[in-house]
């Protein structure tokens, strides 16, 4: 009897129809040709769950037995065996004891990092950042964490400070007052703890500067592309002109934004600019101040101006 199937490249394919995908019956197990039907395959071991889910179930039980995802930060892959409630007389002896017990209980240090990933995953999912840096984020509190090197210091605060370094590392920084937005620890300690992780874990990141802020702080003030530039070639002419030394990326981003939007036709308060970027009028004054006196030198040449620079709000 011929062979029904021919194995080409550790790849199962039709004999007649060696290009024809196959399709897989699951309840038979078998895999079928699609283009004459003929069975080149049976025995399919299905890989899938072994039960269906129902998600909406009422009773809130998933009767999927292999377990949730292993979690490599967690010591033993996090795969204990946890026994449920007894349901029935022989679950119990005489004296009313349970006869089957949990003998392993979750360990201090592993509910610890539990918490802390679940912190570290709820700040990030209110202000929309990515699994790679909540990843960084968890990788950065498990090393901070087995090293004992934050002693006294509480695990919030370490978490909040471990996402605050995972956006700088990834390119994608956010301020000081972002983070202690969605967090509950003060901004003091959010930065004390910043400092002390940098040291203990021997890392270091990126300097902050205006561009990192700019297309953000635009997007959501939604401002065009054409003020975006603008503002982005204000604050580097500013830094390199050496007009607003010692003042604050931010800051100076925020002085670029207001100057950018009063010299185009969609102009933004100082008000405004501030309660996106978190920092307040005064500042963004003191920054414009500097500014102020080398416009001329600040704007791109081919900016087209709404209002002229005379014309400008003098602080």
């Amino acid at each position: 009897m011929a062979s029904t199937s021919r194995i080409e490249a550790n790849k199962v394919v039709c004999y007649a129809h060696p290009d024809a995908p196959l399709i897989e019956d699951y309840r038979a197990g078998d895999m079928i040709c699609s283009e004459c039907g003929l069975v080149v395959g049976d025995r399919v071991i299905d890989v899938g769950s072994e039960w269906r889910t129902f998600s909406n179930e009422k009773s809130g039980v998933d009767p999927s037995r292999v377990g949730g995802p292993e979690n490599p930060l967690l010591s033993g892959g996090d795969l204990s065996t946890i026994i449920g409630p007894g349901r029935g007389d022989a679950s119990f002896d005489s004296f009313g004891v349970s006869k089957y017990q949990n003998r392993r209980n979750i360990s201090s240090t592993d509910r610890a990092l539990i918490n802390a990933f679940r912190e570290i995953n709820t700040m990030a999912d209110r202000i929309n950042l990515p699994k790679t840096i909540v990843d960084r984020a968890n990788n950065l509190f498990k090393q901070v964490h087995d090293g004992k090197n934050l002693k006294g210091r509480a695990n919030d605060a370490i978490a909040s400070a471990c996402l605050y370094i995972a956006c700088r590392q990834e390119g994608v920084p956010r301020t000081f007052k972002e983070i202690c937005a969605v967090s509950k620890i003060s901004k003091k300690e959010i930065g004390r703890c910043f400092k002390l992780i940098l040291k203990a874990l021997e890392t270091s990141v990126d300097l902050i500067t205006t561009a990192d802020f700019m297309s953000r702080f635009c997007s959501n003030l939604g401002l065009p592309n054409s003020v975006q530039r603008a503002a982005t070639h204000i604050a580097r002419k500013a830094g390199e002109l050496d007009i607003v030394s010692g003042r604050s990326p931010i800051s100076v981003a925020a002085a670029a934004i207001y100057m950018a939007s009063q010299a185009s036709e969609d102009k933004r308060s100082q008000k405004e600019i501030g309660d996106i970027a978190g920092v307040a009028d005064v500042t963004i004054r003191q920054s414009y101040k500097l500014m102020y006196p080398s416009a001329a030198r600040l704007f791109p040449e081919d900016f087209k101006f709404a209002t002229p620079i005379e014309f400008l709000p003098q602080m």
